[in-house]
């Protein structure tokens, strides 16, 4: 009887060390799975991006397609007027001064001056 039962303890050792095992792998898949998902997302907003410049690049290629827009691209990127064109530069305007507010006692003193 007792080699019965140091059997059945073994087995059941042993059955719960191979279910502690298949728990940690599901466990490990798991966080292996999300990890993917996270990375699938990462890439679908990598491409969205990548989507966005390629439409604003083919939009830029267009509008150097044109004359214009070759002229504008040139006169952006170095700089240069036609002859006979002037630099025109925009100043902001001054702030306007205020009369500082007088307390009632400067008020009073102004009088007597």
């Amino acid at each position: 009887m007792r080699a019965k039962q140091w059997r059945q303890g073994l087995l059941i050792g042993f059955l719960m060390l191979v279910t502690f095992w298949l728990i940690s792998l599901i466990v490990s898949l798991s966080g292996k799975a999300q990890i993917a998902v996270d990375e699938a997302h990462k890439a679908q907003r990598q491409y969205q991006a990548l989507e966005e410049r390629k439409i604003a690049l083919e939009a830029s290629l267009a509008a150097l397609e044109t004359a214009r827009g070759r002229d504008s691209a040139i006169r952006t990127a170095f700089g240069v007027a036609r002859p006979g064109e002037e630099v025109i530069v925009v100043v902001p305007p001054k702030p306007a001064t205020t009369t500082p507010t007088l307390s009632w006692w400067e008020k009073i003193l102004i009088w007597f001056k």
